[in-house]
């Protein structure tokens, strides 16, 4: 019985021109390249694409990507498509927890769309009583978290069992152990462990492209490159829902007016006594400010024009301000010289008849 000369399968990395796809029946991963006719029409290939791969040779285990099917979600950053949730792993102690920095991810987590898990590592340098407490600030900001210890194999099952067969993305500060989960979670693995910084209490970066690896219960995860901080790319009038504080609140009470931003606004259901109320007020700051960089970069951008230049390459140029600077059509000017003439005329009859 002949091999199948087209099989379906997921693109687990991204090099160059060159996409290592895991086929959908778990028989191997092939080497493959794009399809010309693809790069023409601009279809992008990310990883955690499903695909459609031709001309396979299975002696050398390469292929051919022939189709891109249609996403069900797409992240940029981390450039990954079909992603089913998010799992955002800090550390409680060995850098401390710091809610600032927390609140900073899980709002820029929430702005994905994806469902959020919350993973805190390093649980056996915390007191019982410590964790309790941390679990109840955390269940009142609206998080369920799973409370875990490398180091100690402890919370890996519990966590193991929300993984299973779903694409999930790690992400969060380094040095607070992704990299040791993750090879915790794939034995057949090795990731370059990152040591914290002694002197800045700050991981340095240990993963540097995005790649998707098979969990032996079922399921992928892909390790994001690491960063110390998200980029801030929130809108004041989303902000608010990126809080499950805010959303409960809005769930019960509405406030007074529909463009109410939760501030100084009367009668406002959200405004109140909650822990990170005051980090919302932060944040909202900063949203209005990266609002009025945008406002700013539209406002140059509509001072320039488009000029062609004799290589084919567009250029752009400032737009004249003002009308006075403008060439007047040959329908204008010659309204003009109508006018002046006639006004001419008017002042010579004026003339003769003094």
């Amino acid at each position: 019985m002949s091999q199948p000369t087209v099989l379906r399968g997921t693109v687990t990395a991204v090099q160059a021109n060159f996409y290592r796809v895991q086929l959908k029946d778990n028989s191997g991963s092939l080497l493959c390249t794009r399809r010309s006719r693809l790069k023409k029409v601009g279809q992008r290939v990310m990883v955690g694409d499903r695909v459609l791969v031709e001309e396979i040779d299975f002696q050398a285990w390469r292929g051919a990507i022939a189709k891109v099917f249609e996403r069900s979600t797409v992240l940029d950053r981390p450039p990954v498509a079909n992603a089913d949730q998010l799992l955002l792993v800090f550390a409680l102690a060995e850098p401390a927890l710091d809610i600032w920095q927390l609140s900073r991810f899980l709002v820029k987590a929430e702005s994905t769309g994806l469902r959020l898990l919350l993973a805190l590592n390093k649980r056996d340098l915390l007191l019982a009583a410590d964790i309790k407490d941390w679990r109840s600030r955390l269940t009142a900001w609206g998080y369920d978290v799973v409370f875990l210890s490398v180091a100690q194999d402890e919370g890996i099952n519990e966590l193991e069992q929300k993984l299973q067969d779903k694409i999930t993305i790690v992400a969060g500060p380094s040095g607070v152990g992704k990299s040791s989960l993750i090879n915790r979670l794939i034995p057949e693995i090795q990731l370059r462990v990152g040591r914290v910084s002694g002197k800045l209490q700050r991981g340095r970066h240990t993963t540097r492209h995005v790649e998707l690896f098979e969990l032996p219960g079922g399921g992928l995860l892909a390790d994001s490159p690491g960063f110390n901080q998200p980029n801030w790319t929130v809108l004041p009038p989303d902000l608010g829902q990126y809080f499950p504080e805010i959303r409960d609140r809005l769930a019960t009470e509405q406030c007074e007016f529909k463009d109410c931003i939760h501030t100084q606004e009367p009668y406002c259901a959200v405004r109140g006594d909650w822990e990170r109320y005051e980090i919302y007020e932060k944040f909202l700051e900063e949203a209005i400010a990266y609002k009025d960089v945008q406002q700013q970069q539209k406002d140059e951008e509509s001072q320039l024009k488009i000029k062609i230049a004799t290589a084919g390459k567009e250029e752009k140029e400032p737009k004249l301000a003002s009308k006075k600077y403008r060439r007047t059509s040959r329908r204008e000017r010659q309204q003009n010289l109508k006018d002046l003439y006639d006004k001419q005329s008017v002042n010579d009859l004026f003339a003769d008849e003094d």
